[in-house]
């Protein structure tokens, strides 16, 4: 037997690893905590800037090692759906931090003056790769925060996530996906769909730009409901099932063609299945597959498509 699984026996991955970006005062850390069943993470001393109708269980990091601790916590807590790390930059200046304190009696990790040497910064680099295969092995909602940055590309401007270095590619990798957020006077929207302008990702086929709904009005008084990153997670497991099942359709369809097409001896025969297959509800690519499938069995029995009729005859040569 097989250890590869047909695309329909796959298993959907239980939680999404997302980042959502974007200046200062957007909003991203409430609309982050808007995951369902979420802690945070707050590497940045920004907890108190979320409205306390939104605010979520929360680490006020000290140092590295207390986000350890709390990676062990939410791995043994069936209960935490959702980890949200607010902000990503600033968890790399906690490792920063810890690398300086632990360095070795020869210091190689570090500097004459005590900034990060080569050696360090690779160390970093590990550490962070590390923690992000971890937490996207716990079957979690993982949610990063960041701030955005202007990257030059020869003439062009090009907004990015703010993460540190090389790290940014190394998280990106392992990304569902990534919104950045802007805001148009007092209406916030998010998108998920990368542009010349700025990098997104987008693999739940969210729609193309997002207007993110009012929580508070102008009078600061609560109007809705914060379940934004909810309903985000839920279209993306929705996608996730419905390629499953289209994949699983897609596989009984095609066995159901191979069946009726090894059936064809005649030309007739060959005309009655290419009309059985116009009237099926195809799916993907399915009706293509099944014009390939008749058009190798009609090489091989000697039919030849007549491109005036549309119908396969018997004898000649196939166009």
């Amino acid at each position: 037997m097989s250890i590869f699984r047909k695309p329909s026996e796959l298993e959907a991955k239980p939680g999404i690893v997302a980042m959502i970006y974007g200046s200062p005062g957007s909003g991203k850390s409430t609309l982050a905590c808007s995951a369902p069943n979420a802690v945070m993470i707050d590497t940045d001393g920004g907890v108190m800037r979320i409205n306390g109708a939104h605010q979520i269980p929360t680490l006020q990091v000290k140092c590295w090692e207390e986000i350890l601790t709390a990676m062990n916590e939410v791995r043994t807590t069936p209960e935490i759906e959702s980890v949200i790390i607010d902000t990503v930059g600033k968890m790399l200046a906690f490792m920063e931090d810890y690398i300086k304190r632990s360095a070795t009696g020869r210091r190689i990790e570090l500097n004459a003056d005590g900034s990060l040497s080569l050696k360090g910064y690779g160390k970093r680099k590990q550490m962070f790769i590390d923690f992000i295969k971890g937490i996207t092995m716990l079957g979690k909602n993982v949610i990063f925060v960041g701030h955005d940055r202007e990257e030059t590309r020869g003439n062009e401007t090009v907004i990015r996530p703010e993460v540190g270095g090389s790290s940014t590619n190394d998280l990106m990798r392992e990304l569902d996906l990534v919104g950045y957020i802007q805001m148009n006077g007092n209406e916030r929207t998010i998108s998920f769909t990368p542009t010349d302008k700025y990098y997104a990702k987008n693999t739940c086929d969210m729609p193309g730009v997002i207007t993110i709904p009012v929580l508070i009005n102008d009078r600061k008084e609560i109007i809705g409901d914060n379940r934004f990153f909810g309903d985000v997670i839920e279209a993306y497991r929705r996608r996730v099932s419905e390629n499953i099942e289209n994949n699983r359709r897609l596989e009984e369809l095609k066995g159901l063609m191979e069946a009726n097409i090894a059936d064809i001896g005649t030309a007739e025969d060959a005309n009655r299945v290419v009309d059985w297959v116009q009237g099926l509800k195809h799916i993907y690519n399915s009706k293509a597959i099944a014009g390939r499938m008749i058009a190798d069995k009609a090489r091989e029995l000697g039919l030849t498509f007549d491109k005036a009729t549309k119908k396969y005859i018997d004898g000649g040569t196939q166009d």
